[in-house]
């Protein structure tokens, strides 16, 4: 069981990695050849790129909720602000949903042990003991922290696999709570330009 959590830990950093790699080795040419003069040329260099610059950002939302790095606010951020409200919220929406029934599916697999290699011991513990002594209530809690901005709901599909709830209420929870926030930092930002 650990083997195969650090197998999927290892594999799932390489790829996030690699992106981001591959994003900042883009936007550094980007900056040197100029594109950076102001947002309308940045937007024109990420949309030379096609139908990968979308899918880029869609596969690093999936992976920021399955190995749970980065923020997953700042990928809003930058799919609205690089791509605009409605481009932005499209990969967004798609790809920390994705990621969210990602991290379910494979806490319920593999277990505790597998969820205790992909997050530290402290904010294993932490969210443990909070789950622990708020049971009954543990639909609403997760259903507020899919919906609400900042709330740390990376950590809590993972702990919603190793809970009794079903396949479809979590899918109706991510389906109906998680656009919401999404869709309020693609309104705020893809405006920002």
């Amino acid at each position: 069981m650990k083997k195969t959590a650090k197998k999927i830990k290892i594999v799932t950093g390489i790829i996030l990695i690699l992106l981001l790699l591959g994003c900042t080795t883009v936007l550094i040419k980007g900056y040197f050849d100029g594109y950076f003069h102001s947002a309308e040329s940045l937007q024109a260099y990420v949309n030379s790129f096609g139908i990968w610059a979308p899918m880029v950002l869609t596969l690093i939302q999936v992976f920021q909720v399955v190995l749970p790095v980065l923020p997953g606010f700042f990928g809003c951020i930058v799919g609205a602000t690089l791509f605009g409200p409605v481009g932005g919220f499209v990969c967004n929406y798609i790809g920390i949903s994705s990621g969210s029934f990602i991290a379910f599916h494979l806490a319920r697999k593999y277990g505790v042990s597998f969820v205790k290699s992909i997050l530290s011991p402290a904010k294993y513990d932490k969210y443990t003991g909070w789950v622990e002594k708020r049971q009954k209530s543990y639909l609403i809690i997760l259903w507020l922290a899919i919906l609400l901005p900042l709330a740390p709901d990376d950590f809590f599909c993972y702990f919603s696999g190793l809970t009794k709830m079903t396949y479809k209420k979590f899918f109706w929870t991510i389906v109906l709570a998680k656009p919401w926030c999404i869709l309020a930092y693609s309104l705020i930002f893809g405006n920002v330009i």
